[in-house]
């Protein structure tokens, strides 16, 4: 049940429109947080928007391109302006290959299209919001991520490439932020039902679905700071014992595990 425990708290969230972002930013909303919807549809940001309002919740929604850096600013500067500082910054939003072909018979300009907006975006966000977190010494990033960040996938060379270099790039900020006490997680829902995933072919006959309203609840705990002390780690919403990974943290860290790093093939590797 929401507890308000977010109360005072400003979030932004990009992709809000609908999918997870939309239920994320409605969550957020129930543990008193006020938001700011990012997305390229007016129509569906003021639908979610409506709902966090009914909540209680100050919101404001900006239609804004996450691959563009100049609406970014300015959804940012809005965002800021209308709610106050950014506490925690949501990095949802995401495309996927359109098609299930190998990588030759792909569409050149759909390729990069999906890098751009699932690696540019949350730069062109993290770029954004970072200083001001940085300054203030305080300050959470969720990167929405995949499995496929982690395995290689033929089928969906794009979607994989680009949530590798997600993780890559939250492993590559981690140190630095470390030291301005900002927090970067990321963090997988596993397979759930959204729009996107139901024109990926690779799902059409799955069962058992994963459940949103637990991202969203890993998202609100995330915010509250239950998983600071996995800080530039990959959680798998979806698999994980989430309580299992909290208590052996300081481990995870000790091994630098949970994190992109190549497999030595034996002792005498020199990579190793």
């Amino acid at each position: 049940m929401p507890t308000g425990s977010l109360t005072g708290q400003v979030a932004l969230v990009t992709g809000a429109g609908r999918g997870i972002g939309r239920e994320i930013a409605i969550g957020l909303a129930a543990e008193g947080m006020a938001v700011g919807l990012v997305g390229r549809t007016h129509e569906t940001l003021t639908d979610t928007l409506k709902e966090c309002v009914r909540h209680g919740s100050r919101g404001v929604a900006v239609t804004a391109d996450v691959t563009r850096p100049g609406s970014v600013r300015e959804a940012v500067r809005v965002v800021e302006r209308d709610l106050g500082p950014i506490d925690l910054l949501v990095n949802n939003a995401g495309r996927t290959d359109p098609v299930e072909v190998p990588l030759w018979e792909t569409d050149v300009n759909q390729w990069w299209q999906v890098v751009e907006v699932n690696l540019r975006g949350p730069y062109n966000l993290l770029r954004c919001v970072l200083p001001g977190m940085v300054e203030r010494r305080r300050g959470r990033v969720v990167n929405l991520n995949s499995g496929f960040a982690l395995r290689p996938e033929g089928r969906y060379t794009a979607y994989a490439t680009s949530k590798a270099a997600l993780l890559r790039l939250s492993d590559n900020l981690a140190d630095s932020l470390a030291e301005h006490e900002v927090v970067i997680l990321d963090i997988s829902p596993g397979a759930v039902a959204t729009d996107m995933t139901a024109g990926m072919p690779m799902f059409q006959d799955m069962k058992a679905w994963g459940s949103v309203p637990y991202m969203v609840a890993v998202t609100v705990d995330a915010a509250r700071g239950r998983f600071d002390a996995l800080h530039g780690r990959f959680i798998h919403a979806g698999r994980d014992n989430l309580e299992e990974l909290v208590r052996r943290a300081e481990e995870i860290r000790a091994a630098d595990a949970r994190t992109l790093r190549l497999r030595a093939y034996g002792p005498d590797d020199p990579m190793g």
